[in-house]
């Protein structure tokens, strides 16, 4: 349950070059680096609903470790996948709906740090959350 909490973005490393990847335009791109994303974890057991919030939207998911399920990102890219845990890391396996390519999110504790970290098209990415 080391997740449960609030986390505000702190770093990025690499993100812009993620999006850009992803086909995010340049606007979006410059936008997106600086959304002051604030994420809420809650953790019972095998269910979690993440709250995401931003400059941009502010967004309530649920899922079940395991079990498929859909997500728009930001831009509006539409993903179907799902969160696993692997030891301390949860890893996420999801597909873009738009061209069927995989992208990979994970997310764990370093130190007192939550880092986001997205893979897509050999692209890596990390986000830096401090606990609110």
């Amino acid at each position: 349950m080391a997740f449960n909490g609030a986390w505000k973005v702190d770093r990025n490393e690499n993100y812009e070059k993620f999006m850009e990847t992803m086909g995010v335009n340049v606007m979006k791109r410059k936008l997106g680096a600086h959304d002051n994303l604030k994420i809420t974890i809650q953790q019972d057991g095998n269910k979690f609903i993440v709250k995401e919030s931003s400059n941009f939207r502010t967004i309530d998911i649920e899922f079940t470790l395991g079990v498929s399920f859909e997500y728009s990102l930001a831009d509006g890219t539409e993903l179907t996948g799902s969160w696993n845990l692997e030891g301390d890391k949860l890893v996420g396996t999801f597909t873009r709906k738009d061209n069927g390519k995989p992208l990979k999110a994970y997310r764990e504790i370093v130190g007192d740090e939550l880092v986001q970290t997205y893979v897509y098209e050999g692209v890596e990415a990390k986000r830096f959350f401090k606990k609110c």
